[in-house]
């Protein structure tokens, strides 16, 4: 039974909610590396970024100074529709692991959406709408990040585009028909509407699509119509500083019971939840205030972090966005088409790149038939069911809490359960047909594929 002190659920009250965004690079004595103009070699600057992306996501962007930054009133009104978001105590999985460990989950579930890219998708339609634009493009994996989107722009009235990834589109048509309730227009990435996508098509023919490859379409189409901009669901430092939300309601939650976690842990594509979730804790860390073991968890067929180089790259397979420096396997690899979702990524956040690199958190991958077990594991005790993405976190979060029943350790354990898996229905049938496979690139592949950075 549960301690009478520790609710299930710990919410917090609208006042509550936090006021300002967090910028974890104010807080790091090592900065993260600029974007670099794939022409020059020189940092891009708010002039050349502002050709893509919003003036004001410019500035957020180019921003490692100031460490609060205030989120708007319309947007702290919206977020009000869904948040604050539920910290959640996992007895029930405490129970049936029979574990010391004390396990707590942020849910960012409940929304329409079904997942955490709210939290910056109605941010940038914001921006973009004060800017007076038209509408906005932008690629989606698994699907959350193009929902969210489009349904921040159908609430502000902008036109939205989005880039799916192939394997992505054809594995969750109800995902897209979401979009398109919500008005946006969803194109099957790469396809024919685009320079680049037909030159993809035409080194990789029968390509099943990667985030990379959809971003290259949705920023040319950006670029080429007027009155639109692009935006970025994961990666780019202004959306780990809008989804600090997360971490900071969770660190208020934590406090209101005085609970420390031992360990933070967080699936890891491009860095969008992870960052959020870690960020107030990290600037913990950073300031020499508290320690925390930080996980990050990505996918064994898609290593970006435990088996990628630390250096410059394309954000895109295109080669068409500024070069960033990052964990990444190269601009030119294009994962196999398993179920990992919006974690098939190339690359990584360069604020978590360079966390990693300074040693202030470590990264770990799974196996995807191991990460669906775990999935299944959690829907049948906890009642939800989780994103493919969520249950990175989920497997190791099971595996820290068995080491604690081995040792007898009583540590507390926090993860991110980045949003639902109702949508992921496909993936879950071939996992329990026995169909679904655990592909792992090759020393050799990853190889041939980083031979190919950028010499800078």
């Amino acid at each position: 039974m549960p301690n009478k002190e520790i609710p299930y659920k710990i919410y917090l009250e609208e006042s509550e909610m936090p006021e300002s965004w967090y910028n974890v690079r104010a807080d790091m004595k090592n900065k993260p590396a600029p974007l670099l103009n794939p022409g020059t070699g020189q940092p891009m600057t708010a002039e050349e970024l502002g050709g893509v992306f919003c003036d004001e996501l410019v500035k957020q962007e180019l921003d490692n100074d100031t460490a609060y930054i205030p989120i708007p009133e319309e947007i702290r009104n919206f977020y009000k529709m869904y948040r604050p978001s539920p910290l959640v105590r996992a007895y029930c999985l405490e129970e049936k692991l029979q574990t010391p460990a004390k396990i707590y989950y942020k849910f960012e579930g409940n929304n329409t959406s079904g997942s955490h890219k709210l939290n910056s998708a109605i941010a940038q339609a914001y921006y973009a709408k004060k800017q007076g634009l038209k509408g906005v493009t932008t690629e989606t994996g698994a699907g959350q990040w193009g929902t969210a989107l489009s349904m921040a722009c159908s609430y502000l009235g902008l036109d939205c585009k989005v880039f799916m990834v192939k394997v992505s589109y054809e594995q969750k048509p109800f995902r897209r028909e979401v979009m398109r309730t919500y008005g946006a227009s969803v194109t099957p990435s790469p396809s024919m509407d685009t320079e680049v996508g037909r030159r993809i098509l035409e080194e990789f023919p029968g390509t099943n699509g990667s985030l990379g490859c959809a971003i290259s379409e949705a920023v040319e189409v950006a670029v080429k119509s007027e009155g639109y901009r692009y935006v970025l669901g994961s990666v780019l430092n202004q959306v780990l500083l809008h989804q600090s939300v997360i971490g900071l309601e969770t660190m208020a939650a934590l406090k209101k019971y005085d609970i420390k976690p031992d360990m933070i842990i967080g699936c890891a594509g491009g860095g969008s939840n992870l960052g959020g979730l870690i960020s107030p804790f990290m600037g913990e860390k950073l300031r020499g205030e508290a320690d925390y073991q930080i996980i990050a968890v990505e996918p064994a067929s898609c290593p970006s972090f435990t088996r990628g180089k630390y250096a410059y790259d394309f954000c895109d397979t295109g080669k068409v966005c500024p070069l960033a420096k990052m964990y990444t396997l190269g601009s030119g690899f294009i994962p196999a088409p398993n179920h990992a979702g919006g974690l098939r990524y190339h690359g990584m956040s360069s604020i978590l790149s360079q966390l990693y690199d300074d040693g202030l958190m470590e990264a770990r991958s799974v196996k995807q038939t191991d990460v669906f077990a775990a999935a299944e594991e959690f829907a049948r005790v906890e009642g939800i069911l989780p994103a493919p993405e969520s249950a990175h976190a989920i497997r190791a979060a099971i595996d820290e809490a068995l080491k604690c029943k081995e040792t007898g350790e009583e540590k507390t354990i926090v993860f991110g359960l980045t949003g639902t898996g109702y949508f992921d229905m496909y993936a879950y049938e071939a996992f329990h047909d026995g169909k679904m496979t655990n592909y792992i690139p090759s020393d050799e592949e990853i190889a041939a594929s980083l031979a190919k950075l950028p010499q800078i």
